[in-house]
């Protein structure tokens, strides 16, 4: 079996759960702690296809940088935002074979996995 990655912040009691579920279900997944170890653009793009959402989807819409994005913020612009204050990323993403799911609540993540 593969490992899922999953993009984590262990302060997140989201992420938290979908971790544990995902190593309920037996998986040890390949965790990335994204605030320490951001993504770059580009990840953040390939992110945004597998997820099937545009990048102002994975925004964190309460955070307070993101009060400067928009619907007119072109998308390579909000890759860079995310990317520089990587608070600003939806948390927490798992990916897993090609697909994406946000554990936001934490059983989205079981769509994705085999």
């Amino acid at each position: 079996m593969s490992n899922p990655v999953i993009w984590h912040n262990p302060r997140c009691s989201k992420s938290r759960e979908t971790l544990k579920l995902l190593q309920e279900k037996g998986y040890t997944p390949d965790v990335r702690l994204y605030l320490d170890n951001p993504p770059d653009p580009e990840e953040l793009e390939r992110a945004s296809a597998e997820l099937g959402l545009g990048p102002l989807e994975m925004i964190r819409r309460k955070e307070a940088p993101a009060k400067a994005l928009s619907e007119s913020t072109p998308p390579d612009m909000l890759f860079a935002a995310m990317a520089a204050d990587p608070i600003l990323i939806e948390r927490p993403m798992v990916f897993y074979k090609g697909r994406a799911a946000i554990g936001r609540p934490p059983e989205n993540v079981l769509s994705i996995l085999d």
